[in-house]
């Protein structure tokens, strides 16, 4: 019998480029292992449809992270040549990439969604974040669309505001992927996350961790570099909280339209009792220290379980 033939995604020429690379790698090696025939193929956006029309594979797996990877792009090449690709399609995608979708498409879903505002980065300047911190107290800045906590900027006091100018004379330059932002009030909390993952269209969400990050939050360096953050699972939360977390995380991979796999992100206010959606992820890291595969390891399943799921749930999209 043929070996079915995957082929995997990855790179991208993005922020998360070398996050991508190592997502492949391990999906690589679980794919050998479980008897598929593999080729990597380096993403290169201006050449990808060119590119991937001279490969024969079974199923694409999507290993990319970041914008034309995980934004509906990349989702609707594969859809309009009719290939199977793994991870959610091309609205799913958009919608849990885009921030601001996101919580449109969450809206009345009775998940708690901190007060948000968008401004254009030609509107960065001092005079809107002194408003801002007027309004907030304190408050987030991340661009729309983006991942791994790229961009994301936190301002507590106006020294912070006057530094974070000072440093970034030339917003252009400091964001010149980004013309769209996000402002939300800073929610001091404890930060937890959930995994979703699909099987014949049934979603199931997995286990509460709680993140322990040595930096501000859990930023960039905090997610894939060893020794910036600590994991508690399950998370030690009262039931109620906890159950929660896992009904909010299921609603909204069902609500987006996810496919696969996903991960969500919530802040849990203490003094107030509240628990806060912050984002959803629809293809989250899938590498060593990655935070899906050490849920999924608590729940005794594997990695190459997870693997050969989401091949299972490839298809073509919309």
């Amino acid at each position: 019998m043929r070996k079915k033939r995957v082929l995997i995604l990855q790179g991208g020429n993005n922020e998360e480029h070398e996050i991508s690379l190592m997502t492949a790698k391990e999906v690589n090696n679980a794919l050998i292992d479980l008897n598929y025939s593999t080729e990597l193929l380096l993403v290169n956006p201006s050449t990808f449809e060119n590119d991937i029309i001279n490969h024969k594979m079974d199923y694409c797996f999507n290993a990319l992270h970041g914008a034309y990877g995980e934004d509906g792009k990349i989702q609707r090449v594969l859809l309009n040549l009719n290939i199977p690709f793994t991870h959610s399609g091309v609205l799913a995608s958009y919608k849990s990439f885009n921030k601001y979708q996101t919580k449109i498409c969450l809206k009345n879903s009775g998940i708690n969604l901190p007060d948000s505002k968008i401004i254009l980065k030609k509107d960065i300047n001092i005079n809107n974040f002194n408003i801002f911190l007027r309004k907030y107290e304190s408050f987030v800045m991340k661009p729309v669309a983006s991942g791994s906590s790229y961009g994301v900027k936190i301002l507590r006091t106006d020294q912070e505001i006057k530094d974070f100018f000072k440093k970034n004379s030339n917003i252009n330059d400091k964001f010149k992927n980004h013309d769209n932002f996000i402002i939300e009030p800073y929610i001091e909390g404890r930060e937890l996350t959930v995994s979703v993952i699909e099987e014949n269209k049934n979603s199931k969400p997995i286990a509460v961790t709680e993140i322990f990050s040595k930096n501000n939050f859990f930023d960039y360096q905090a997610k894939y570099s060893q020794g910036f953050s600590s994991h508690k699972i399950p998370a030690e939360l009262d039931k109620e909280v906890y159950q929660k977390c896992l009904i909010d995380a299921k609603t909204a991979h069902n609500k987006i339209g996810c496919r696969g796999l996903s991960r969500s992100d919530f802040i849990f206010d203490e003094k107030r009792k509240e628990l806060f959606f912050l984002e959803i992820n629809n293809q989250p890291g899938l590498t060593k220290i990655s935070l899906v595969p050490e849920q999924l390891s608590y729940k005794d399943i594997t990695y190459n379980q997870l693997i050969e799921i989401l091949i299972k749930s490839a298809g073509c999209r919309e």
